[in-house]
């Protein structure tokens, strides 16, 4: 049909406009998720002892400092994702195997502090009265409350993921502290193959048709946003 160009073209020009006003939205919540969520990692290990992450110049909110070009990519296409972890140096505490373990609590304890945070100020925006609904006000206010709804849902899903207990997420790390310190210790060394796991689950859910992580994720997130009143 002559008229099919031209309706594809059209469709393919409609869903890149939606993928970059997806990305502007997603854009600012994911870099504050990140790196709130890095810098409570290196902030707990420093006031347990650790210079490390501070020597590293990592106790800052730069995402430079702290973005994984890999981490952050895959968050806009499969709706997970992470930074680059924190230095930490478990010699410098007291008790090493706590000291992890709160270390690696910090960083989703923070997201899910900081959805908190988005949702106040969806609640907020929500419930501005506006008299020109077609006037500059609108158009400030309706974007800013796109961002705190996709703050919410970036920081529960960052939150609840870095809890899964696949080494080297951080609920591994919890995890293994209340492991026998053997246990915990061949747990950990799957470590090096986490990434691998990750990326086979989504690649699993993929060829299957039924996604392990979103049925892990996606419960536990829609849950927690009802309770904030934000819609995921």
């Amino acid at each position: 049909m002559p008229g099919a160009p031209a309706c594809d073209s059209r469709r393919c020009m409609i869903d890149i406009a939606h993928h970059i006003q997806r990305i502007s939205v997603l854009a600012v919540p994911l870099l504050l998720a990140l790196c709130v969520h890095e810098v409570a990692h290196g902030l707990v290990a420093f006031r347990l002892g650790d210079p490390t992450a501070r020597q590293a110049g990592r106790l800052t909110l730069n995402p430079l400092k702290h973005l994984d070009p890999i981490g952050t990519i895959a968050f806009f296409f499969v709706n997970i994702g992470w930074g680059r972890p924190v230095p930490v140096d478990a010699r410098y505490f007291k008790n090493p195997r706590k000291g992890m373990m709160l270390v690696a609590i910090a960083g989703p304890v923070s997201n899910f502090l900081l959805a908190c945070l988005f949702a106040v100020g969806f609640h907020l925006i929500e419930g501005t009265s506006v008299s020109d609904p077609e006037g500059v006000a609108m158009k400030i206010l309706y974007p800013m409350l796109l961002i705190c709804q996709a703050g919410v849902f970036v920081n529960l899903i960052l939150g609840v993921f870095n809890l899964l207990p696949i080494p080297p997420l951080d609920g591994s790390s919890i995890l293994a502290y209340f492991l026998p310190a053997r246990l915990a210790y061949n747990y950990m060394q799957l470590r090096r193959y986490g990434f691998f796991i990750v990326i086979g689950l989504v690649l699993l859910g993929n060829f299957t048709g039924f996604s392990v992580l979103g049925a892990l994720l996606f419960p536990p997130v829609e849950f927690l946003g009802h309770l904030l009143g934000v819609p995921t």
